[in-house]
């Protein structure tokens, strides 16, 4: 018999992005993408999307050169967090506590193999809107804000590694991640893993970094509600002048209809539809996808850009 799923993690809640353009990075985010500043901190500001609950899924903060801080995850309950602090914290994995940032409590950070900071938390801050920002109908956290991108939540993260299998057990064994779907080489080395918390298909994903670099970034991805509106920020996109590398098209891997763009500081961004796929099977196997698979392109046969494959930030 199998051991019990660990369902100590309940989601993906916020991701600190580093940028060395912090104006023209909150530009971006603010005025193209549609999201709200909760609030600043020091060299930080925080920001969200108008159906997140939290106070903040972006933290965004003035660095020299861009990539992420930290990826925050947060558990279903204060015992959870501790079970998940418990399995850690004599690893080489841990970092140690920290007292909270703002919009969240004390959290426990860690390091996955790679070297990505990892933050746990449970007490959270949920954002209650002022009134000009007060939605007509109570069950959604903000009112649709009509302004460029509207993106709506937090979707996902991808993160670039050396070695994706050790990631992937890493989150497997620590965290209760659920593998959805990976790729593998002819060779039996994994190439990418797409993992999640949820019943959302995946979290995040991990992909081989081609340049052998460790603890690199490749994307974050806030979701919008369908195709056309992802066809929309194309055009916004284009208006702002702000540069599309690939998209809009279908993914083959996880069926995500995708946009990626670059933000000022010079990291990725996403813009995806969110009514992805969802896994309801708690007996979910795992789609393998070959390297034969893979090089057949996307969905419907374009090409993956080079960059797609070898651009990560911070730059090699």
């Amino acid at each position: 018999m199998s051991p019990e799923p660990i369902l100590d993690i309940a989601h993906l809640g916020h991701l600190e992005l580093l940028t060395p353009k912090p104006q023209e990075s909150l530009d971006f985010f603010v005025d193209v993408m549609g999201m709200t500043e909760s609030g600043r901190s020091g060299d930080s500001v925080y920001l969200r999307g108008w159906d997140d609950y939290e106070y903040h899924t972006l933290k965004l903060t003035a660095s020299a050169k861009p990539g992420m801080g930290h990826m925050g995850f947060r558990a279903r309950s204060p015992q959870a967090l501790e079970r998940r602090v418990a399995a850690l914290k004599d690893t080489e994995f841990a970092i140690g506590w920290t007292d909270g940032d703002n919009g969240h409590g004390p959290a426990f950070r860690c390091r996955d193999p790679d070297g990505h900071v990892i933050e746990l938390y449970y007490e959270t801050v949920r954002y209650e809107a002022p009134p000009a920002l007060r939605p007509a109908l109570k069950n959604q956290a903000q009112r649709f804000p009509a302004r460029g991108c509207n993106v709506r939540r937090l979707d996902h993260l991808n993160c670039l590694a050396r070695d994706i299998a050790a990631n992937r057990v890493f989150f497997e064994t620590y965290l209760g991640c659920r593998l959805t779907e990976q790729i593998v080489l002819d060779s039996g080395i994994e190439a990418g893993m797409w993992m999640t918390f949820t019943n959302k298909s995946y979290d995040f994903a991990y992909t081989r970094d081609a340049t052998g670099s460790m603890g690199r970034f490749h994307h974050l991805t806030y979701a919008v509600d369908s195709r056309e509106d992802i066809l929309r920020a194309a055009d916004i996109f284009l208006e702002a002048g702000v540069p599309i590398e690939s998209g809009p098209h279908k993914h083959a891997v996880q069926q995500t209809f995708f946009l990626y763009v670059f933000e000022p500081g010079g990291n990725r961004v996403e813009i995806a539809n969110a009514g992805a796929r969802l896994i309801l099977a708690p007996d979910w196997k795992p789609v393998v996808w070959t390297e034969t698979e893979r090089k057949k392109g996307q969905a419907w046969g374009l090409k993956t850009v080079e960059s797609f494959h070898t651009y990560g930030t911070p730059p090699v």
